[in-house]
């Protein structure tokens, strides 16, 4: 089959090399560089360990609390759009204990063999650089401690087994740490990839099998048959016939997909990171200060630290206020931070968020031959390998996962509605 994929960020690249497999002729397009938004400047963290969805109990009251707080770890910026109001909405309303239990289960569900994917990928030539240093997740509030241990039974039913760890065991796994920090979790089996040697390393092995991976190539408009699509036009008047669509452009797949008649509720969730060059302290681990909810993660010669959610639309620009909070959680928990260290351009990207927290993937619609990968959150890194095989087993036929699918955010009366084709 020729498959185009619109989207060529990590889980459009994993999607377009795994179809590769099956001997499908791909194409990836991308109206910016490759690998360079979202998937860019994200935590750098397989965080199967922190697979839980953004929806979760007490997060409304808590985000009422912090909502006229341009600095709090979730700021939504104040807005009357009535798309924005029904997402704020329908988000609200998966903030049970029910549903976060359920969305963990989905999620790590997908991540448990996002590890051994990765490494499939190494074996086959794939060259990107990856540690094994684990993650310690750290406390100085010891409710928020004991509120995250009360999870750990999802997590050891699918692999994620942790060290408990008190105050000295915490300074024992990563010795740089504050006196605050005073409780741990510790998942040694959690991993680091630096992401844009993962996508430069996609790019290279799609080109190598025979894809064909082009950037700068914005679409214009899809041309209908009477199975979903049968052309993607760019906006340079080329075309790209096709047997099947793949739609993983992040914040952005919304308005392709309802240029095809279908609406999905995916809105863009800012997110930041700094990249400390030369690193300024050194690390054992990898990191996430959960009471900033900030994650901190050494690399090759580097730290990055990243975090924040921040509702305020497609803006992409740099709001200080966010960036000096995570600045500020690094010089809290750490012991020598030097808070002049000294450290690249900040970066923002927005985020595909979903109101259950849940990423789709399957088909967009009935009987058609357009499938959806997005709306991954944080765990774009995470999720990219097992988004990728399950988009390779979609188009060959499988079943979807009803809980993943596009059809739970439709009334039921319109959930094997088709698609129709128009111009973008």
């Amino acid at each position: 089959m020729k498959i185009v994929v619109v989207g060529a960020g990590v889980v459009g690249l994993a999607c377009g090399y795994e179809l590769l497999q099956d001997g499908h002729d791909v194409v990836v397009l991308d109206s910016s560089s490759a690998g360079q938004k979202a998937s860019h400047g994200n935590a750098a963290k397989i965080a199967i360990a922190e697979s839980g969805p953004v929806p979760a109990p007490g997060m409304v009251i808590q985000g009422l609390k912090w909502m006229l707080r341009a600095d709090s770890p979730l700021y939504v910026k104040p807005s009357l759009s009535p798309p924005f109001l029904r997402f704020l909405l329908a988000m609200a309303r998966n903030c049970t204990e029910e549903q976060f239990r359920a969305g963990l289960t989905v999620n790590l569900g997908l991540a448990q063999r996002a590890n051994a994917v990765f490494d499939e990928w190494q074996s086959a030539g794939l060259d990107f650089e990856m540690h094994q240093r684990g993650v310690l997740l750290a406390y100085e509030n010891p409710t928020h401690f004991e509120n995250r241990l009360g999870y750990q039974g999802l997590f050891d039913s699918y692999g994620s087994h942790v060290e408990v760890l008190d105050q000295q065991g915490v300074h024992e796994v990563e010795p740089a740490l504050s006196d605050r920090i005073n409780h741990g979790l510790f998942y040694p089996q959690d991993r680091q990839i630096e992401p844009d040697s993962l996508t430069a390393a996609l790019v290279a092995h799609i080109t190598k099998l025979g894809g064909l991976v082009r950037e700068h190539a914005r679409v214009a408009a899809f041309e209908p048959s009477s199975t979903g699509v049968r052309a993607v036009r760019l906006d340079d008047g080329s075309t790209y016939s096709c047997d099947g669509l793949v739609l993983t452009a992040g914040v952005w797949t919304a308005s392709l997909a309802e240029q095809l008649g279908v609406r999905l509720p995916i809105r863009p969730g800012k997110g930041y990171s700094v990249d400390y060059t030369p690193a300024p302290i050194q690390l054992r681990t990898s990191l996430t200060l959960e009471d900033a909810h900030v994650a901190v993660t050494p690399l090759n010669g580097m730290i990055r630290v990243a975090g924040t959610m921040e509702f305020s639309g497609y803006d992409e620009s740099i709001n200080t206020a966010r960036v000096h909070a995570i600045e500020r959680a690094a010089a809290r928990y750490f012991r020598d931070w030097n808070s002049n260290s000294p450290h690249q351009t900040p970066w923002a990207g927005l985020r595909p968020m979903t109101p259950d927290g849940l990423p789709i993937i399957g088909p967009l619609s009935h009987d058609a031959n357009v499938w959806v990968a997005s709306g991954h959150a944080m765990l774009g890194l995470t999720l990219a390998p097992t988004t990728g095989r399950a988009i390779r087993h979609l188009i060959r036929g499988e079943a979807s996962d009803p809980e993943l699918s596009a059809d739970r955010f439709r009334p039921r009366s319109r959930r094997h509605a088709g698609v129709r084709a128009a111009a973008v």
